[in-house]
C-alpha cells in the first residue's frame, strides 16, 4: 500500500555496519574486521574466503559465545594499517589492491592466492599504509 500520510523513514549511515561475530571469537577495537564465508565478523587473517568489512569501533569478546551471540560495530572508510615487513606495499602500490595479513597488517600481494583483499592502497608512509575499505 502506498503512503497516504508522512512517514518517519529512519536512516542509517552507510559507513557503519553492525555485524554478528563468529563463535569463539574476540575482536579488538581498531582491528581490521572481515566477514567469513558464513557471514560472521572475524579479525583479519590469512584466508582466501574473507571479505574486508572495515575497522572495529569497539572490542567485542564472543570467545565463549555461539555465532551471532554478540555483534560488533564496524566503520568503513580509510584507515592506516601496518605494512607487511616481508611483502610491503610501496609507492607503486597506490590505487592498487592490498591484502589481509592479520587484523592490523596488510601486504602488497595475495601471497600466492592465500590472502583475501583488504582494499585499495591510498598512501604509503614509513609508519603504515592508508587503505580504503568500502
Amino acid at each position: 500500500m502506498a503512503l497516504s500520510k508522512p512517514r518517519d523513514t529512519i536512516e542509517r549511515g552507510r559507513d557503519l555496519l553492525v555485524i554478528p561475530v563468529a563463535a569463539a571469537t574476540a575482536i579488538f577495537q581498531g582491528a581490521l574486521v572481515a566477514v567469513n564465508a558464513s557471514g560472521y565478523a572475524v579479525p583479519g587473517s590469512v584466508a582466501t574466503t574473507l571479505k574486508a568489512a572495515g575497522r572495529a569501533e569497539e572490542t567485542i569478546d564472543n570467545s565463549g559465545g555461539a555465532a551471532g551471540a554478540l555483534s560488533v560495530t564496524v566503520k568503513r572508510g580509510v584507515f592506516k594499517f601496518k605494512n607487511s615487513a616481508s611483502d610491503a606495499c610501496v609507492q607503486a602500490s597506490v590505487l592498487s589492491d592490498c591484502f589481509i595479513v592479520d587484523d592490523e597488517t596488510v601486504a602488497k600481494t595475495d601471497g600466492s592466492s592465500a590472502r583475501s583483499k583488504a582494499g585499495k592502497v591510498l598512501e604509503v608512509e614509513a609508519t603504515g599504509v592508508w587503505v580504503e575499505i568500502s
